[in-house]
């Protein structure tokens, strides 16, 4: 089971950038080889946020439909996963905020890779970035 981030729909439906060709090409391998791909309520507020701070609303839906056109889950959020964040936030100066809600998800489901380019996640042992 591999986490997909707010980052990859999103480069999926923007402009061309180098990790727009990477991110699809990543994710053709993981589809193509049948990876079960899940994510959560956060990274669709992440979506929201990001389109709604730069007034790119045009792009909300189509990152949301990249985004649950790929994964086979997507997981609540739950007071649990807002207390282990905030233990993560204290313990690792790397991992933002939003980060470790995503970490804090991804242990409660038994999920150790994730498909994303932020190099925060880097800094959580048992977690390993694709």
């Amino acid at each position: 089971m591999i986490f997909v981030d707010a980052n990859i729909p999103m480069y999926l439906v923007g402009a061309d950038h180098p990790n727009k060709v990477a991110a699809e090409r990543k994710l053709d391998a993981l589809i193509m080889s049948q990876e079960r791909l899940v994510t959560d309520v956060e990274v669709e507020q992440e979506i929201l946020h990001r389109y709604a701070a730069i007034d790119r609303r045009d792009a909300i839906q189509p990152a949301f439909d990249a985004l649950l056109g790929i994964v086979d889950e997507v997981f609540a959020l739950e007071p649990r996963d807002v207390a282990r964040a905030k233990g993560l936030v204290l313990e690792r100066r790397e991992l933002s905020a939003r980060d470790a809600i995503h970490v804090a998800i991804m242990e409660r489901h038994s999920v150790s890779q994730i498909l994303t380019f932020d190099r925060g996640f880097d800094a959580v042992p048992g977690i390993r970035r694709i």
